[in-house]
């Protein structure tokens, strides 16, 4: 399981690379799956191209992204098509609807467990926890994002606690078991 969970994306060189390292592929080669889907204000349309931007400051070929808004669902095999999955922030309760009603929670999940990469910004993280009912529930807690402080840096004791708080310059990074977590950044 490998799945980065941010605030606001690849916001220092520490979180960009983990992103990298996590990834574990030359950027040259990387294949992603960047959806825009949350960005349904202008707020959040105005933050696409720094989006965008994380993937192309870490090397990403323009080429090699493709961006799919989640009109219909993905298969798992073509969703394994990608190194990684970019989700964008936005509306959290719309990206969650869209993912559940066109069945790509089943896909993503299924790419999750089997070692695909995901990475989350603000709603493309809070998807995964338990803010929303019908959320994936890939972390027992609540996950609260763009908080003024954060938690400490270093591995999360299990069980969670009730909410784990992410600052614009921290992320959540989940591999495998969850006393495998930790918090990166500040």
């Amino acid at each position: 399981m490998r799945v980065l969970l941010t605030s606001a994306g690849l916001e220092t060189e520490e979180i960009k690379a983990h992103f990298m390292e996590m990834l574990g592929k030359e950027p040259l080669r990387i294949k992603a799956l960047f959806i825009p889907t949350a960005a349904i204000n202008a707020g959040a349309i105005g933050v696409l191209p720094k989006c965008m931007n994380d993937l192309l400051k870490c090397g990403v070929f323009d080429e090699n992204i493709r961006v799919y808004d989640l009109h219909a669902g993905m298969e798992i095999e073509e969703l394994r098509n990608y190194d990684v999955v970019y989700l964008c922030g936005g509306d959290t309760q719309y990206l969650l609807e869209r993912i559940n009603d066109t069945k790509f929670s089943k896909s993503l999940m299924e790419y999750i467990h089997s070692n695909g990469f995901v990475m989350g910004v603000s709603a493309g993280s809070l998807i995964f926890a338990n803010n929303l009912r019908g959320n994936l529930g890939l972390i027992d807690t609540r996950l609260e994002v763009h908080c003024a402080e954060g938690e400490k840096r270093g591995k999360l004791c299990t069980p969670l606690k009730k909410q784990v708080r992410l600052t614009n310059t921290s992320a959540l990074a989940v591999r495998g078991e969850p006393n495998e977590w930790e918090i990166i950044g500040e």
